[in-house]
């Protein structure tokens, strides 16, 4: 009886959404880490094996370090996610991000306040400069049907253009002489988690709970339910009587602001120097966490539990890249090595439809072979009777 129990939830497991998208995730990470070993072997055949190794499980000695990295691009990995969830491609996470920090930074160099709460309205501060941000491709997808795609990217330029221009253009905010920002005040930092020799913060935690919050929002509420049904059929949801333009703009406000929070936690991190701080070179790069982001949304498949978990394995898998050098490989070949998991990412569906044939044909040959046996039985029996 037992045993059949077990098989009836087994079954159940396997056919919800979220086995379906575990089980692609991990096709994806073993196939990307098994081809970065075949580059890996190609480059450098006698260095490979060990480099690989060491890529791989570096960064679990310096965990409070992969925690503080996976921080940002966890929230830019909400930012693109949600998106997803309202049928939307939020490419414009960058820009967002960007933003935030900005607005963040502003409010750090700009306004003063008692450290009790300055680094509190400097995160809010980051969180409504990507709203702002995120909302503009939304307005535009709403009201005049432009694809976001096109718009989010454009504004990724814009964005950053626009805030380098602007930090240069602030003297209290720019060093020339060092091309960079000058420190922030202490009063303005996210306090830190008492690890010596690392930058690991509350902003973590904060990340996390957003999270939390955002899974909760998404399938336990009628706000996010609509949002959701607006995003798989916009007729559909207008014929029930949601308001679509609404929806389309709340959801692109939504994920701008969780990308420029990550950018708020970026800049507002505490340095490991006394008397230092995170700074920013206005340099005309488009910020890599955002599209950081993209790639930790695709391999959970947009949920925001597993998105904790994927910023975590990428932010893991790039702290192990920076130890390739030991063994004469380039940091790049992280890159590629989360590229291609995303490439399969992206292929996520067929790979689960393929893996589910073949473990259905495996089952169907079982039972045919079971049912072969249970009738050769029968009919032994019925001769020697």
């Amino acid at each position: 009886m037992s045993k059949k129990k077990n098989e009836n939830l087994i079954k159940r497991v396997t056919k919800t959404s979220g086995y379906d998208a575990f089980i692609s995730s991990l096709l994806a990470i073993a196939l990307g880490l098994a081809f970065g070993l075949v580059v890996m072997l190609i480059a450098n055949p006698m260095e490979a094996i060990p480099g690989f190794i060491t890529i791989i499980t570096s960064g679990f000695t310096s965990l409070p370090n992969v925690l503080y990295f996976a921080t940002p691009i966890l929230m830019t990995g909400l930012a693109v996610g949600f998106a997803f969830k309202m049928g939307m491609f939020n490419i414009g996470a960058s820009g967002q991000y960007t933003m935030g920090m900005f607005f963040a930074m502003y409010v750090g160099f700009m306004i003063p306040m008692n450290s009790g709460v300055h680094w509190i309205v400097a995160i809010l501060a980051g969180m409504i400069g990507g709203m702002i941000w995120g909302a503009i491709p939304g307005i535009f997808k709403a009201f005049f049907n432009v694809n976001e795609v096109i718009t989010s990217i454009m504004f990724n330029y814009i964005g950053m253009y626009l805030v380098d221009m602007m930090v240069q253009e602030n003297s209290i905010m720019y060093i020339s002489d060092m091309a960079r920002t000058n420190y922030l005040p202490a009063s303005v930092q996210i306090p830190a988690l008492g690890v010596t020799g690392t930058n690991l913060n509350f902003s973590i935690i904060f990340a996390i709970i957003f999270a939390i919050i955002l899974y909760v929002i998404l399938n336990k509420t009628t706000f996010g339910y609509e949002l959701k049904a607006t995003g798989y059929n916009k007729h559909a949801s207008n014929y029930a009587g949601m308001n679509e333009k609404k929806n389309i703009i709340l959801s692109m406000t939504i994920a701008g602001g969780l990308a420029g929070l990550g950018g708020a936690f970026a800049i507002l991190a505490p340095s490991t120097i006394a008397g230092s701080s995170m700074t920013y070179e206005p340099i005309n790069i488009i910020a890599a966490n955002g599209f950081n982001g993209i790639a930790v949304a695709l391999l959970a498949a947009s949920n925001p539990i597993g998105i904790i978990f994927s910023a975590f394995f990428i932010s893991l898998l790039q702290r192990g890249g920076t130890m390739a050098n030991l063994y004469g490989f380039k940091p790049e070949i992280i890159d590629i090595v989360i590229s291609i998991i995303i490439y399969f990412s992206a292929f996520a569906m067929m790979m689960k439809e393929t893996l589910s044939k073949s473990l259905k044909r495996k089952n169907n040959k079982r039972l045919a072979a079971e049912t072969n046996n249970n009738a050769l039985n029968y009919t032994e029996n019925r001769e020697e009777e």
